[in-house]
């Protein structure tokens, strides 16, 4: 078995529900994905109804994950990524990325949802020179995670610590702090946290339209958090241009509009 090839299984396993909707194959249909059910493409149609830029703001999120990945492995010069609540594979994921900028490049995928597992093959076809595995474990395995991680990724050489619209599955604040902070604590200086989120502003009232329809139908359920509760993932950390901004804003290629994803991007010391 080669290294891209090496699966690193945990213990979440659970059937897939096609009964019910859910966010990564939503995420997936709005992307312009295959990996989808009817019950998805209804919920999915139906937000889009209640906050009609829905669709473009899982778009503008991809493009920010291209845009931070590629400035990571080109400018900051970092060779591991650790990707946390990955999703379903699409066009350009973090290993294809990275790779393409710097062969060698590592990266261990981590999520627990089953339709994302049964795809797994898809995220681990990497380059010869580098590395990508898949971890199953859920965001609250903290240490799991690290052990897991560690088999792969040298976590005493820098990080990035890719955390894209996973912390809003942690209702609880001070949980959802202390899990990012866990895991940066166990990273060299020199690692990044990329983190992107749902956010709450008085002027976006269709968005939380659109929660709560998610939250009464879907799963999981789902957290919005204001810019400033967004900014505090990132204390202690040296917070790079333009800071936490709409994640179509973060060093844009082009026009740009906002969207309610705010992300960052911070350098631990």
């Amino acid at each position: 078995m080669t290294d891209t090839e090496r699966h690193l299984t945990g213990t979440h396993r659970h059937g897939i529900d096609s009964s019910r909707p859910h966010t990564a194959r939503i995420w997936n249909y709005w992307t312009g994905g295959k990996d989808h059910y009817p019950v998805d493409r209804e919920a999915g149609d139906r937000i889009r109804e209640l906050h009609p830029g829905i669709g473009e703001y899982a778009l503008a999120d991809r493009r920010f994950l291209g845009r931070a990945v590629r400035y990571l492995a080109e400018e900051a010069g970092v060779r591991q990524f650790l990707d946390i609540g990955t999703g379903l594979p699409s066009a350009d994921n973090t290993h294809q990325v990275a790779q393409r900028v710097a062969p060698g490049a590592r990266v261990v995928y981590v999520d627990n949802d089953p339709l994302v597992l049964a795809h797994a093959r898809a995220l681990l076809v990497g380059t010869p020179e580098g590395r990508t595995d898949y971890l199953d474990a859920n965001l609250r395995d903290v240490d799991a995670i690290l052990s897991a991680a560690s088999g792969i990724l040298d976590l005493d050489r820098p990080v990035a610590l890719m955390l894209l619209g996973v912390v809003i599955f942690v209702p609880d604040d001070e949980e959802s702090y202390e899990i990012v902070r866990r895991l940066l604590d166990a990273l060299a200086p020199g690692s990044h946290l990329v983190l992107s989120h749902t956010v709450r502003r008085p002027d976006l009232p269709d968005v939380d339209a659109a929660v709560a329809f998610w939250n009464r139908n879907g799963t999981p359920w789902l957290t919005q958090r204001t810019p400033e509760a967004i900014t505090r993932y990132f204390d202690g950390l040296t917070l790079l241009e333009p800071g936490v901004v709409p994640c179509s804003r973060w060093r844009p290629e082009g026009p740009a509009a906002d969207v309610a994803m705010y992300a960052g991007v911070g350098r631990k010391e």
